[in-house]
């Protein structure tokens, strides 16, 4: 998909229009979320840069994980393309919680739970072992309440990390769409890295969108889309 853009002070501003569905953009989140219509997403299910210059065993790295710029205006975007009374989880680095909280404060987001997943394996091991992931659950006003909650502490199931240096995985994602957007609501990961969070919504019958910096790894999330 192309969107059409002027470029204003150096940077991309993208023409005004209807938020797409069920796709992957590949391009900078803040500039294609400014140019899509407000108030149009139903839920947000994101796994951002952590902040803190993560490198895999093989060597791969994460785009932008090296700096905090992008942070607060990519959810301010978020925010504002957030329908009134919805909800977005968002995984964090917590060695950068404050640069985290601060961002999403100044977005207008009022924080409204914490979700630990704990996994059965080490990732790291340092002054501990590290045996979770973590996430931060950030409201738009008042969401309505769900019918059956679900626990803010769950399991965790391991990728292999194959499509991606941090790739979350689909059955850990789909109950938090299924519970917290509404059937046939449109869910948004602007950091969509692989896909997981795409591929969770198709599953669970709600439509999509992605934005992901990386080319590659947009192609991934695309193939992995792509009907089989």
């Amino acid at each position: 998909m192309r969107l059409a853009y002027t470029v204003r002070n150096g940077h991309l501003v993208f023409d005004a229009v209807a938020v797409p569905e069920n796709t992957v953009i590949n391009g900078d989140c803040i500039s294609v979320m400014a140019g899509l219509t407000a108030e149009s997403v139903d839920f947000v299910l994101t796994d951002p840069p952590y902040i803190c210059n993560y490198r895999d065993r093989q060597g791969r790295t994460i785009a932008n994980d090296n700096t905090s710029d992008w942070l607060e205006p990519a959810f301010r975007e978020i925010y504002r393309l957030m329908k009134p009374d919805t909800l977005c989880i968002s995984f964090y680095g917590w060695t950068a919680t404050e640069a985290f909280l601060a961002a999403w404060t100044a977005a207008g987001f009022r924080r409204v739970g914490h979700i630990a997943f704990c996994k059965d394996y080490a990732s790291r091991k340092g002054l501990f072992e590290a045996r979770h992931e973590c996430a931060y659950v950030l409201a738009k006003g008042r969401p309505e309440l769900p019918a059956k909650p679900l626990p803010d502490v769950s399991g965790w199931v391991y990728t292999g990390n194959k499509l991606h240096p941090t790739q979350k995985p689909v059955e850990v994602l789909e109950p938090l769409i299924r519970t917290y957007c509404p059937e046939g609501g449109l869910v948004l990961d602007p950091f969509c890295g692989s896909g997981s969070t795409l591929v969770a919504a198709k599953s669970c019958d709600r439509r999509y969108l992605g934005v992901e910096l990386d080319c590659d790894h947009a192609e991934v999330a695309r193939r992995r889309l792509s009907p089989p």
